[in-house]
């Protein structure tokens, strides 16, 4: 064979496995993908989701169905292009994910710590809705304080100056409402009996600001246990629907009206739905369970009208009772509030 011919053969051969390189080559993408759906109504694994001990629960027809997203981490350029192309996936950088400052598994360890913490918070929630308030409740009396003599341990505070404390922050905010030396009138139940006393702020340790003299901390009695079972599942997004799911076990109403019903949203200790991400492929995600209505965060609704699901229609929720409300409206036959892009 001629020179000539060999080098040509030999540039070919080059180019195809240099153009091989590049297709199998990662990139700085990561794939996001719809991921299952739960019924935290019902089992995964073979394990209840939401398991209530010491309780009478209730069995509902229908289903709510918490969302996910699956992140592919190594991304090929056969993959990218193929992402970029589909309706239901989407490519972006890689950095958005994970940041260049933290690992995968720094990532997936912080992921995990939102995930419990959204149980927790989904569990306050849902008590307080069910009659369990959360009560501030003195851990400790300080010596020298302005509570010595008046208040004790375990007293649960209830009141300050006639106005209900439904936490830590507010009875704080009540107390230092007023100068240093007055005299708040302080509701407390103690060993089940409700009273008041009065006790005289005094200023904290190098500080002018009004104290009561005692150390705080919150606790929810209710009768029964919750234990919710789901792993390989990570970050704060199920939140919202842990909640409507723990709600739904301990009524007798059936939440879902006989239908499936999914939803996401982050849960704070006071009812306050958050927007998440992974909105489009959660829709996806959705609509193949069978869901027949989808909860979504306000702040998430310009992005959801955006990647609409024909046949998924979508409500707009802001607070755990917007959720119930929604519900409640969408099995009675009605339209809930729908997502607006404002």
């Amino acid at each position: 064979m001629r020179r000539r011919g060999v080098t040509v053969i030999l540039g070919a051969l080059v180019t195809a496995l240099l153009a091989a390189g590049v297709m199998i080559a990662p990139l700085p993408y990561v794939a996001l993908k719809p991921g299952p759906t739960v019924n935290t109504l019902g089992s995964a694994q073979g394990t209840e989701v939401i398991k209530v001990t010491g309780a009478k629960t209730s069995e509902s027809a229908g289903q709510l169905r918490l969302t996910t997203v699956n992140v592919q981490s190594k991304v090929e350029l056969v993959q990218a292009i193929q992402g970029w192309l589909s309706g239901d996936d989407a490519v972006v950088p890689r950095e958005l994910i994970y940041p260049p400052d933290r690992s995968e598994a720094q990532v997936q360890e912080q992921n995990a710590q939102e995930w419990k913490q959204s149980q927790t918070s989904a569990e306050t929630v849902a008590l307080r809705e069910l009659g369990y308030p959360v009560q501030t409740y003195v851990r400790k009396v300080t010596a020298g304080g302005a509570a010595v003599g008046v208040l004790e341990e375990n007293d649960v505070i209830t009141s300050v100056n006639g106005t209900a404390v439904t936490g830590p922050t507010q009875l704080t905010q009540l107390v230092r409402a007023k100068p240093v030396g007055t005299a708040l009138s302080v509701g407390y139940t103690r060993a089940g009996k409700k009273t008041t006393a009065k006790v005289t702020t005094k200023a904290g340790e190098g500080s002018s600001t009004p104290r009561l003299g005692i150390e705080i901390d919150t606790k929810q009695p209710h009768p029964f246990t919750i234990k919710i079972d789901l792993d390989k599942i990570g970050g704060p997004s199920a939140g919202l629907m842990f909640s409507l799911g723990i709600i739904d076990k301990l009524r007798d109403e059936d939440l879902t009206g006989g239908k499936v019903i999914a939803g996401t949203g982050t849960i704070d200790d006071d009812g306050n739905v958050g927007p998440i991400g992974g909105i489009p492929q959660k829709l996806v995600g959705a609509k193949e369970a069978g869901a027949k209505l989808f909860l979504v965060p306000k702040d998430n609704c310009a992005e959801a009208l955006r990647n609409a699901v024909a046949g998924l229609p979508m409500a707009k929720v802001a607070t755990v009772d917007d959720a119930l409300t929604a519900l409640k409206t969408f099995t009675a036959g009605g339209s809930p509030t729908p997502c607006s892009a404002s």
